[in-house]
């Protein structure tokens, strides 16, 4: 039997750098292929539903939308562009036939750009690539065309992959074209009709066994886990026997209970689905990602998806501090381990452990913003829980110590070069590159993970705001020394009560603080950071004394200084090994592992 090209579908993933414009060009090709008959919908970042997606201004999920154009139905994944959300890449490769890979006029190819460039030439797809944003006033689409031609080159990309097409595009005003020239441009067409002309259709023989391997899982709350796929061989038909082999090979029968194809932005449900069709398919119970659903009599096992190992771990506890239960819905351990499992649905690059006690969990992840963003959706959820300092996963290989390194690209003003530099050489960071342009330097470095825990808000508060981080995992390699990065002092609260401005306004001059006054603290709550490298046990709650007799300037000369506001991500940053960071729906607080001052002296002199 021979297999077949389908011409009525085309499946295509479209990857990017972080902020280069994924989801913004989905919406204008969403909009302009007249997909959308309601006018709610015709808000921006269509695609980014989750509100955390909506105000990170990233995309977390990959998600599918589908447009009819010509007389064809184009399927779009639209996928995260960030390295720690890379799990979601890998997958959707398997789904698609082509990539448009979008490329920022400005700055060219990043880190990231590299990283899911990759993937697409494993995979042996056809990219289209899409320099978007040309109506930047800088911009340089020449100059990028170089750098992703010698990017394709450099990861090995095949004759015919190199001789990808070019388009041009503004994604925010809805426009493209085979040229540069902005004015000449009318609609987004031109890509949709480049999709069309150079991606081919999906090859498969629908009179084959069926077979589907499962790319995506998510949880419905009536259907329960729905899983997504594409179909390889076969006809999937409503309501059909259908098994379901898992990473073991263990082979069960299950019955399909809802089958739908993408339609726009939503999901139609159909009676069958051919050879080639993305698929959401309801009723299999356990289904994981990476696992196959074939035909009941002679299907055969498709080869098991692998995802990439996580590097970072953090260990996650039900929440044991005074204020413990007053602020959050599910405090317990074990809403705590019933939360967890359930993110294991969704998230295959995500491991979990049992940690020391019942109460406690090793998370381990793809990297700082893969974890720090499940704590964001667990706190929104009404939880209450502490999270230790996030810590890298070491290997042994042949009796060598391996960790995880990170290539890293920085941008920022020629002056702050040096700083840059040294404070990556204390880190154990290796420069690979330097180059000046204009006034900006663009700094090339490979450092070991744990050397960049931490770094992120000094980067920031060393270049004045002004410059860019982005990391990609190198994958492990030898450990590296002991490190010479400088640590913190913590301002340590005494007293359980109400901080006081009195109090804090001569606190301030020791530090910076965390916190303003009528705050409510406890002993071992960390109220700021000392400007020596030790910690102070210090007495925010101390009242002024009052007497009947006043100066008339008493007290007036002074003033408080606002609170360092502390964002999760800087309050991950900030822990030291004996700290921990409560999270609650309404509260971060930082605080000691052991919170009585006696016993903490006593453990520190074992």
């Amino acid at each position: 039997m021979t297999q077949t090209t389908r011409d009525d579908i085309r499946n295509v993933a479209i990857i990017a750098h972080v902020d280069h414009g994924k989801t913004t060009l989905v919406d204008a090709l969403l909009k302009q292929s007249n997909t959308f008959r309601d006018a709610d919908a015709q808000g921006t970042t269509i695609m980014d539903s989750n509100e955390l997606e909506r105000e990170r201004g990233i995309t977390i999920f990959a998600k599918n939308a589908a447009i009819e154009w010509k007389g064809r139905k184009i399927n779009i994944v639209d996928t995260p562009g960030h390295a720690d959300f890379g799990g979601e890449v890998e997958r959707i490769m398997n789904l698609v036939d082509g990539c448009l890979l979008l490329v920022d006029a400005k700055e060219g190819p990043m880190p990231q750009t590299k990283f899911v460039l990759k993937k697409a030439l494993e995979a042996g797809h056809r990219v289209i690539l899409v320099i978007n944003k040309i109506d930047k006033k800088d911009a340089r689409p020449a100059w990028v065309l170089d750098k992703t031609f010698d990017l394709f080159i450099d990861l090995g990309a095949t004759d015919e992959q190199a001789h990808f097409p070019v388009l041009y595009a503004s994604a925010i005003n809805g426009i493209a074209g085979t040229q540069p020239e902005i004015e000449k441009m009318t609609g987004i067409a031109p890509i949709l009709d480049s999709i069309v002309e150079h991606i081919s259709g999906p090859i498969g023989d629908k009179d084959l066994p069926l077979q589907i391997p499962v790319v995506n899982i998510f949880y419905d709350n009536y259907k329960g886990r729905i899983a997504v796929g594409r179909v390889v061989n076969g006809v999937v038909k409503q309501g059909a026997q259908i098994k379901h082999i898992n990473r073991d090979g263990v082979e069960k029968m299950s019955r399909i209970t809802a089958l739908q194809v993408y339609d726009g932005l939503g999901r139609t449900d159909v009676a069958q689905a051919e050879a080639g069709e993305i698929v959401v398919l309801a009723g299999i119970e356990n289904i994981q990602i990476g696992e196959s659903l074939v035909d009941p009599i002679e299907g055969k096992a498709l080869p098991v998806l692998q995802i990439e190992e996580p590097t970072v771990k953090m260990t996650f506890g039900a929440n044991t501090s005074p204020f413990a239960g007053n602020e959050g819905e599910f405090s317990t351990a074990r809403h705590l381990k019933e939360r967890l499992e359930k993110e294991l649905l969704n998230d295959v690059a995500l491991r979990i452990e049992k940690g020391e006690g019942d109460s406690q969990f090793i998370v381990s992840g793809r990297g700082e913003l893969h974890l720090a963003i499940l704590i964001e959706k667990m706190r929104r959820e009404g939880y209450e829980l502490q999270v230790s300092r996030p810590q890298v996963i070491f290997k042994e290989v042949n009796g060598v110590t391996m960790e995880p390194y990170e290539a890293v690209s920085i941008e920022c003003p020629e002056a702050f070069t040096g700083t840059v530099i040294e404070k990556m050489g204390k880190r154990r960071g290796e420069m690979k590159d330097m180059l000046v342009e204009n006034g900006i330097a663009f700094l090339e470095f490979e450092i070991p993970t744990r050397g960049l825990i931490g770094y992120r808000s000094e980067f920031l508060t060393d270049t004045k705001g002004q410059g860019v981080l982005n990391t990609l995992l190198l994958g492990y390699r030898e450990k590296a020394g002991d490190m010479s990065a400088t640590g913190h002092g913590a301002m340590i609260s005494m007293e359980n009560g109400t901080t006081m401005g009195y109090s804090l306004t001569n606190l301030q001059e020791r530090g910076s603080l965390f916190v303003g006054p009528g705050v409510e603290v406890y002993t071992g709550m960390v109220i700021g950071e000392n400007s020596r490298q030790e910690d102070m046990e210090v007495n925010p709650c101390k009242e002024k004394k009052l007497s009947n007799m006043r100066s008339k300037g008493d007290g007036s000369s002074v003033s408080l200084e606002p609170p360092r506001e502390m964002t999760l991500e800087l309050s991950l940053e900030f822990l030291a090994d004996d700290e921990l960071l409560e999270v609650t729906p309404k509260s971060l607080r930082i605080r000691k592992t052991i919170l009585d001052f006696v016993k903490r002296k006593r453990e520190q002199n074992k």
